[in-house]
C-alpha cells in the first residue's frame, strides 16, 4: 500500500521538477535531498532500532512522511510555491521524507525476524520481496495515469502532481493504521547507553565480515553507476516521446521483471551456489542497462527495463538474506543501518550521479557508461570477495561457514 504510493509520488516529483526546469543535474538533486538524512543519520537510526520499540519508530516515520506529502499537495495546489520555477520547497520536503526512510528502513528491516519463523525467514524475504515488487510495479503506473487523470469542476485545479499526491497521503494513512495494528513480540531492547562504540558498532561488523562486505558494497557501486531511473523523464520526453504516462509505464516494467523472478524463486528458491548467482545476476543488470541507454525504440528499452528489473530482484533476495542470516539478532538494526546507507547511496545518492553525469555528457552515455562501470564493478567483486562468490546454500550454518573458512587464509579456490 504505501509503497505503490511512494512509487506514484516519486513519477509526479520527478515529471513535476523536469517540467520546471528542464535540467537534468536538478533532477538529480532530488535523489540526493532524500539520501543526504539518511548519510547523516543512518548509524544513529540503527542504534535506535536496536533500542527501542520498532514499531512505533515505524510509526513515528511514515507520520512525518505523511506530513510531507500534505506538504506537496499544498505546494502544488499553491499559486507561490512554484511561480518563477521555484523548486527549492520541493527539495526541503523530499529531505523530510529522507529523514523519515533513515530511521524507519532499519527498523523495519530488523523487525522481519520477529514476525516469521527462522526455517521459513528466506521464504518470507521472497514473498515480501514479491510484494513489494507488485506494489513497485503499479505505483508508477498509477503515478502516471493519475497525473494524466483528465479533471473537471472543483477539482481541475488538482490535475497533475495533486491528485497523485493525494492519493499517496490516503496510502501512508491506511498503512499507518495497518502498522498500528501488528501485536508482536520483540526481543529485549540491547541496554547499551548511546556512543560512538555502539552506534559504529554495526559498520565495524559489517567490515569484519566480508561476506556481508561483499554482498552489500556490490549493490552500492553496481546500482549506483548503473541506475538509470532517475533519468527516465529524460528519455520519456525527448529520446522515447512517450508522454508521462510512458514514463509511469517506463518505471514500471523493472518492477515487471522483478515481479516475473519473484514468483519463480517462490516455487523454486534458490538452493545453490547463491553467491555465484548473485555475482551473474548483477553482471546481467549492467549489460541490460547498456542496452537501454542505447535504445531508440520504446518496446527495446521496455523488454531492457524488464531485464533489470528480473536480475536486480535475485540480487535482492540474496543479499536480504545474508544480510538477516549472517548478524546475532541483538546487532540487526545497526547492520540493517548500515545496509540502508548502502542502499540510500546506491538508489538515491546514484539518481544525483545520473544526473550530473547526464548533465556533463548527456543521458545516452551516462547511462550506457554507467552499465558498463556496473559491469567492471561485479567482475572485481567477484576477485575481491571469495566469500561471495563461493557461498552456497542460504543457511545460516552455510553463510558463517563459508565465512569462517575463507577468512582463515585458505585458498579461494
Amino acid at each position: 500500500m504505501v509503497i505503490v504510493g511512494a512509487e506514484a509520488q516519486s513519477v509526479a516529483v520527478a515529471w513535476q521538477v523536469y517540467a520546471i526546469t528542464h535540467s537534468a543535474l536538478d533532477l538529480g538533486f532530488t535523489g540526493l535531498a532524500l539520501f543526504l538524512p539518511g548519510l547523516v543519520f543512518m548509524l544513529a537510526a540503527g542504534h535506535v532500532a536496536d533500542r527501542y520499540d520498532r514499531r512505533k519508530i515505524i510509526l513515528a516515520c511514515y507520520g512525518l512522511q505523511a506530513v510531507c506529502t500534505a506538504v506537496l499537495l499544498w505546494l502544488s495546489l499553491s499559486s507561490w510555491a512554484l511561480e518563477g520555477g521555484r523548486i527549492w520547497p520541493i527539495y526541503a520536503v523530499l529531505v523530510g521524507i529522507g529523514l523519515g526512510r533513515a530511521f524507519s528502513g532499519p527498523a523495519a528491516s530488523a523487525m522481519l525476524p520477529s514476525l516469521v519463523p527462522k526455517d521459513h525467514f528466506v521464504n518470507a524475504v521472497t514473498w515480501g520481496a514479491t510484494i513489494y515488487q507488485i506494489a513497485n510495479m503499479s505505483g508508477p503506473a498509477v503515478g502516471g495515469l493519475l497525473f494524466t487523470l483528465p479533471l473537471v469542476g472543483v477539482l481541475l485545479k488538482w490535475r497533475g502532481a495533486g491528485i497523485v499526491y493525494a492519493f499517496t497521503l490516503v496510502m501512508l494513512l491506511g498503512f499507518l493504521v495497518l502498522v498500528g495494528m501488528i501485536r508482536t513480540s520483540m526481543a529485549a531492547a540491547e541496554k547499551k547507553a548511546f556512543s560512538m562504540r555502539t552506534v559504529l558498532a554495526g559498520l565495524d561488523y559489517v567490515w569484519k565480515t566480508k561476506l556481508l562486505l561483499g554482498s552489500i558494497s556490490l549493490d552500492l557501486f553496481a546500482v549506483m553507476l548503473g541506475g538509470a531511473v532517475a533519468l527516465l523523464p529524460i528519455f520519456a520526453t525527448d529520446i522515447l516521446h512517450a508522454g508521462p504516462r510512458g514514463l509511469g509505464v517506463l518505471r514500471a516494467m523493472p518492477s515487471v521483471g522483478a515481479l516475473a523472478v519473484s514468483l519463480t524463486m517462490l516455487v523454486k528458491p534458490i538452493k545453490r551456489r547463491a553467491g555465484a548467482v548473485m555475482l551473474m545476476c548483477v553482471g546481467i543488470f549492467g549489460a541490460a542497462t547498456v542496452v537501454f541507454g542505447l535504445s531508440k525504440s520504446l518496446w527495446v528499452s521496455l523488454v531492457a527495463l524488464v531485464l533489470v528489473g528480473a536480475s536486480d530482484m535475485v540480487s535482492v533476495v540474496i543479499r536480504s538474506s545474508i544480510l538477516q542470516l549472517a548478524t546475532p539478532p541483538e546487532m540487526r538494526g545497526r547492520v540493517s543501518a548500515v545496509n540502508w546507507l548502502f542502499i540510500g547511496a546506491s538508489n538515491e545518492f546514484g539518481e544525483f550521479e545520473s544526473g550530473l553525469t547526464a548533465q556533463w555528457w548527456g543521458a545516452v552515455r551516462a547511462v550506457v557508461i554507467g552499465g558498463l562501470a556496473s559491469m567492471v564493478v561485479t567482475a572485481s567483486a567477484a576477485g575481491l570477495f571469495p566469500q561471495l562468490r563461493k557461498a552456497d546454500s542460504l543457511t545460516a550454518e552455510s553463510l558463517m561457514s563459508a565465512e569462517r573458512e575463507l577468512s582463515v587464509g585458505e585458498p579461494a579456490d
